[in-house]
């Protein structure tokens, strides 16, 4: 793992390879209509149900398709279904299905195939990463193969918004019934997958039967570089045409850069250091506050990110985010720290694990030892962990750790956003560490409640009371990065990291 400063001295290196003209010599030229990109990370599975990890879920929104999806402007979009309505007292939902769709293999897309999937979604063996979600449907049912009807427990305002993941992608029957989802990727999206070499090559083409308009390239070629400072490189020597970059130290130097063309999009996502309260000391409350109340989060942004960043609450949507100065303890107050240390009888401190991933972010190691240096103040001596990303992933949904510095995907809506953490009954709440009857009830009301004023007031109180209870420290939230050749248009990135929208790219060399 690299230092910060270590960093930006690579950095520095393969800008001045990038300005002579030196290319890498694993890369080749691409050309054709298939367009060549590069990204650092991996994806981690093919399972769209019980995917977690951001480059899996990168990969599989461009294969894969649910009921509906979030436009450009994050709204709710037509999917596989073309429209959709809830009864009169929303505990129906009903779901008009796309006609002619075919999956990848050539099978007809029906209702049978989205029971069966939600079917898999809810059943607990399959170790769904949304399941709770969707924990409010009691029956289905198929009047017809193009219509889909959902039986409600109760009434779940936020249920829509959590069908537009791709954890709730729509496999076909029969792969469910007689394959296995985590080898065979068929979906009925705008690019078929034709190989998968891990931490090599990803190679998709065109689905010439996909329902939408495009693709407009023939297939997507994804090369996995390690190194950002590598892929920043083979931009600047023309070697590929579409990068997706994570750390910001990269993508800044290509900020007036005339040959490439950057595109920095503020996200929904968020940098956090989760502390499980399962865990001594942590499960005194003086001392996970102390911990966030000697915290300064806009130093971790300045100096893991060079400023690229803003302080965050738990929710990042505007609609609902709370101004932080609102929130416990986020500017930072060591006396108070040093105070609340004390009430737990701990002034001498003790030693915390924090794990981090080792490219998932980029910027998580800077992080983390900003944190490591802070919270020496308070005699908490911080051990840093760093691990590769799918053993990352392994321990986190294990629960095998005391700390850990994570990014988190964001939703539009707020009961979307944490449903799998704090609520009794979420699939992650043993993950998260944390849990009381406080936050479960703000849940539940916030699933129910239809009045816009009412349930801004409920996640209000929400954030507040994750923020008092401190079972995470939310830091900040950043930007994605992509950048690309001038002969690359039509991009438009949307603030869910999603790449379902390459669909619409063209190559004009």
């Amino acid at each position: 793992m690299l230092s910060s400063r270590k960093r930006q001295a690579l950095l520095a290196f393969a800008l001045i390879l990038a300005l002579l003209g030196t290319s890498l010599p694993t890369m080749a030229q691409g050309g054709g209509n298939t367009l060549v990109m590069a990204r650092a990370i991996d994806a981690t599975g093919l399972d769209p149900h019980t995917q977690t990890a951001f480059a899996s879920l990168a990969l599989l929104r461009m294969i894969y398709e649910p009921l509906v999806m979030t436009d450009h402007e994050m709204n709710i979009a037509p999917a596989l279904a073309t429209s959709w309505e809830f009864s009169d007292d929303a505990t129906v939902l009903t779901f008009h299905l796309r006609e002619g769709v075919k999956f990848h293999d050539g099978s007809d897309f029906t209702a049978e195939d989205v029971i069966a999937s939600y079917e898999r979604i809810l059943d607990e063996e399959t170790a769904s990463a949304a399941r709770t979600n969707y924990l409010s449907i009691d029956t289905m049912e198929a009047p017809d193969d193009y219509t889909v009807v959902f039986n409600l427990s109760r009434p779940d305002v936020p249920l829509l918004s959590a069908m537009t993941s791709i954890n709730a992608a729509i496999l076909p029957s029969e792969l469910i019934e007689n394959g296995d989802p985590a080898a065979e990727a068929i979906g009925t999206g705008p690019f078929k997958l034709e190989s998968w070499t891990p931490e090599e090559t990803t190679i998709l083409s065109a689905n010439a039967d996909w329902w939408g308009d495009g693709p407009n390239v023939d297939g997507v070629e994804i090369r996995i570089i390690p190194d950002e400072a590598s892929i920043l490189a083979a931009l600047r020597a023309g070697t590929i045409d579409f990068a997706m970059l994570n750390d910001p130290l990269v993508a800044t130097l290509l900020v007036d850069d005339p040959t490439v063309t950057l595109v920095r999009t503020p996200t929904l996502s968020y940098h956090v250091l989760q502390l499980r309260a399962a865990r001594e000391p942590l499960d005194m409350l003086q001392v996970r506050q102390a911990i966030a109340c000697a915290i300064d989060r806009q130093e971790i942004i300045d100096s893991a990110t060079l400023g690229e960043g803003r302080v965050t609450g738990p929710l990042t949507m505007a609609s609902f985010a709370l101004p932080p100065e609102e929130l416990f303890c986020y500017e930072r107050d060591v006396e108070r720290a040093r105070e609340l240390m004390a009430a737990a009888g701990m002034e001498d401190g003790f030693t915390l694990h924090v794990m981090v991933a080792n490219a998932e972010p980029p910027t998580a190691l800077s992080e983390a030892q900003a944190i490591q240096a802070q919270l020496a103040d308070i005699n908490i001596n911080v051990e840093i962990e760093p691990l590769e990303l799918s053993v990352y992933v392994d321990r986190w949904l294990a629960g095998d750790f005391e700390a850990a510095v994570a990014l988190n995907g964001g939703r539009t809506d707020p009961y979307t956003m944490y449903a799998r953490y704090w609520q009794w009954d979420a699939r992650f709440h043993r993950v998260a560490g944390y849990i009381d009857d406080t936050l479960d009830s703000l849940m539940a009301q916030g699933r129910e409640e239809t009045d816009p004023d009412a349930r801004y007031e409920i996640f209000a109180e929400f954030q507040r009371h994750l923020a008092e209870k401190a079972p995470w420290v939310w830091l900040y939230t950043g930007f994605t990065y992509t950048a690309h050749q001038p002969y690359v248009t039509g991009w438009e990135p949307v603030a869910n990291d999603s790449l379902y929208f390459l669909h619409e790219v063209q190559l004009e060399r």
